[in-house]
């Protein structure tokens, strides 16, 4: 007969419950180890079902200088295949539908980029560009998000546009995210929130600064200032260092400041949208 003390009894029991515990641990760790691949995989599936009305303008007067403008072709470009290299499907409107006007300075060499680039490669994207929908046609229903590019063009024709105002509008008020960049919160112009007040007051927003539009000599070209216009309607503008990448979202609305900004607020738009597919 084996006799075993009390002492090595204890430790066995020790031994015995340590190893029980690693196992429990194992098996939770799995558990939700498969959980999560389940959750990611399931809204993966909703973000590929994810649709963004990409608003463009379809202004092409650079006010009484006789040069051209129009949308600025990098911030179009960009987050385009950021959304659809995720399988996020794009559709492309402006005010008067059919291809809306390209900034000719954005097709300069300095500002050419590997999404623009791509872009004058993509005979598929130049034709969907070339057959916007008119603006008056969408409805946000058929739509999650709404973003903004920017160039010039915005700041004559969809600041004022109403039917981009009451699509801003019926976006935030249905819990849907707003999206913008550069010259693009121009749109936020008239927006106003359910109970009147311009949408942006108390929110925190930003956009090409006074000191941009000064740097390309547009200051008193352009019919307002952007940075002057949204502290005006209440917002708490901030701003990042010239010509560097800065955007910010409170809440539902998202704003970017500049050209190079146009990825960031990207990711943010989808940041939001993922939050909402996870709830």
């Amino acid at each position: 007969m084996i006799f075993v003390s009390n002492k090595t009894s204890f430790t066995m029991k020790r031994v015995f419950n340590f190893l029980l515990a690693i196992i429990l641990m194992g098996n939770f760790a799995l558990h939700a180890q498969d959980k999560k691949k389940t959750d990611n995989k399931l809204n993966h599936q909703k973000m590929k079902a994810t649709k963004i009305l990409f608003v463009l303008t379809s202004h092409d007067q650079l006010g009484n200088t006789g040069e051209k403008t129009g949308f600025w072709i990098e911030e179009f470009a960009t987050p385009y295949y950021f959304f659809t290299d995720k399988g996020i499907e794009v559709t492309i409107a402006s005010p008067k539908g059919g291809q809306p006007p390209i900034d000719p300075k954005s097709n300069l060499p300095d500002y050419s980029t590997l999404a623009t680039k791509r872009f004058y490669a993509d005979k598929a994207a130049q034709e969907k560009l070339s057959k916007t929908l008119t603006l008056s046609k969408v409805n946000q229903k058929d739509y999650d998000a709404i973003f903004y590019p920017g160039g010039h063009g915005p700041m004559w024709d969809l600041a004022e546009d109403k039917k981009s105002v009451e699509l801003i509008e019926s976006f935030y008020n249905n819990s849907k995210p707003v999206a913008f960049v550069c010259h693009g919160p121009a749109a936020l112009k008239n927006v106003k929130d359910k109970t009147g007040a311009p949408l942006v007051k108390g929110k925190k927003v930003t956009a090409f600064t006074n000191t941009e539009e000064e740097a390309v000599k547009l200051t008193k070209v352009v019919p307002f200032s952007l940075e002057d216009m949204l502290k005006n309607n209440g917002a708490n503008y901030v701003k990042g260092n010239d010509w560097s990448s800065f955007a910010v979202a409170d809440g539902l609305l998202i704003t970017g400041q500049n050209p190079t900004s146009s990825e960031l607020v990207a990711e943010k738009l989808i940041a939001v949208l993922s939050e909402h597919v996870s709830n």
